[in-house]
């Protein structure tokens, strides 16, 4: 095109051609050919002469929609590396934050000589490790792998230190109470640093702020079945009785109650538990709360299935078949039913005492609306029960019988069938009162199944009438026990 204006400069001898190709034109051609996407060969004209050249311009169009999809994945990509690396740092941070805390431990562990400003500082760093370890798993894990954990023990022993030691004493508790929950390796760490001996000398002083905090720790401690020998054997049962009995916070003795709870699951630890008096006192707790009374029943379980001590320690308790036999009609809670009746299954088997005292007790009623209502587990207890107080009275009634056979031998002669007059109404009175006793739980269960079902009121018994027939000839056999 250069060679072709010159050629006219040329020949033509003027500057005709140039207006042709001034800047504004070249502008001009220039963007054509970058919007055409070409610009060369003979047809080199406007994008609307390249018709030959418009079925491949669809193509590009799949490359620029990927493009834009890469940079719209681009930002958030990069997004989640920048939140990965804020993690890290901060990850980083924490750590370093726990290494100086740590450090604020160890550096005063075993060194007075700082003074007070020492103390203050180790009771902070505490309160840090309090703090941290609270709802945080990862920092509860970190701090024990960091060494938290023996200056921790170590402060227990500054009980002595007036009000700055009973608060560095306090301080260092809580920090081990919440590094040791939900975590049953660092709850081994600090009965291993010798924790326990520790707390039980602070015990023999405490107040009641330090006494809730013992308390706390002993129940964590305890959750775990290797620290359960370790502190049955170390005396602290006796501490946790009085605790129990006379705890200076309702949350203290509720506290008291599940830590002796743990305890008791371990067998070896009855003995410690019956010598520190706890029998007594977990029967005295069955009329509190639903949530105390089931507690005390279960330890009770443990403690008369671990021993006859236990068990001759549960039944010499003052009034204890009596209330457990009131247990037994507690219908809105199945699971006291089910630990009352197995506590009483332990004592009658075992004891004529104990069968004695429930027969006067009034269990027999009790234990035959069980085995129709409660659960199954309930039932098949009652049951059992009812067979052994069954067999006991057989035992009775046939050496009572030997015993009057013998005794009026002599006088059958002169007082003929009038002697065993009261004999047979005594039978007669037993009999009627079971079946009595038989139909009413009839009648109840009658009507309880009737509600259920929902059924016309012609088909409910109206009256005690109808079951008479049923339980004419019932006697104590033939109850399906």
């Amino acid at each position: 095109m250069v060679a072709r204006c010159a050629h006219a400069d040329v020949v033509g001898g003027g500057f005709r051609l140039w207006p042709i190709f001034s800047a504004a034109a070249l502008r001009r051609k220039l963007l054509e050919v970058l919007t055409c996407g070409g610009g060369g060969g003979a047809g080199g004209g406007s994008c609307r002469s390249k018709n030959g050249y418009q079925s491949p311009q669809p193509r590009p169009r799949p490359r620029s929609d990927r493009l834009a999809e890469l940079l719209r994945a681009e930002p958030s990509e990069c997004g989640d590396e920048a939140d990965d690396a804020d993690a890290a740092v901060k990850k980083v941070e924490a750590l370093e934050e726990l290494k100086v805390v740590v450090g604020a431990l160890q550096a005063g562990d075993g060194d007075n000589a700082g003074g007070g400003g020492g103390d203050m500082c180790r009771i902070e760093a505490a309160t840090v490790v309090r703090r941290k370890a609270k709802d945080d798993a990862g920092a509860r894990e970190m701090l024990a792998m960091l060494g938290a954990i023996p200056p921790l023990v170590s402060m227990l022993d500054e009980s002595g230190g007036g009000d700055g030691g009973e608060e560095m004493v306090a301080a260092a508790l809580y920090a081990l109470l919440n590094l040791g929950i939900g975590n049953d390796t660092n709850k081994a760490a600090i009965v291993q640093a010798g924790a326990v001996h520790k707390m039980l000398r602070i015990a023999e002083g405490a107040s009641g702020d330090l006494t809730e905090a013992l308390v706390a720790n002993f129940l964590c401690l305890s959750a775990l079945d290797a620290n359960k020998p370790i502190i049955g054997a170390s005396g602290a049962a006796p501490f946790l009785v009085r605790s129990f009995e006379a705890a200076p916070t309702e949350q203290a003795r509720h506290d008291a109650l599940r830590a002796l709870l743990n305890l008791s699951i371990a067998p070896g630890n009855a003995p410690h538990l019956l010598a520190a008096g706890l029998g007594p006192s977990l029967v005295a707790a069955v009329g509190d709360t639903p949530a105390a009374a089931d507690r005390a029943l279960a330890a009770l379980c443990n403690l008369v299935a671990a021993c006859p001590e236990g068990r001759r320690a549960v039944s010499r308790a003052p009034d204890a078949v009596p209330v457990f036999v009131d247990v037994l009609n507690w219908s809105d809670e199945p699971g006291c039913q089910e630990k009352a009746a197995y506590i009483l299954m332990v004592l009658a088997h075992r004891s004529y005492a104990d069968r004695a005292a429930m027969a006067e007790a009034g269990a027999t009623s009790a234990l035959l609306e069980l085995t129709l209502v409660g659960t199954a587990l309930a039932q098949k207890r009652a049951s059992r029960i009812l067979e052994i107080l069954r067999a006991d009275k057989g035992k009775q009634v046939a050496d009572a019988a030997g015993i009057v056979a013998t005794m009026s031998a002599p006088q059958e002669r002169s007082g003929g069938a009038h002697q065993e007059e009261p004999d047979d109404a005594g039978m007669s009175n037993e009999k009627r009162a079971v079946r009595q006793l038989v139909q009413q739980s009839l009648q109840s269960n009658m009507r309880r199944i009737v509600r259920r079902a929902r059924l016309p009121q012609d088909l409910a018994p109206p009256s005690s009438e109808n079951l008479k027939a049923l339980t004419a000839s019932s006697t104590s056999k033939s109850l399906p026990f």
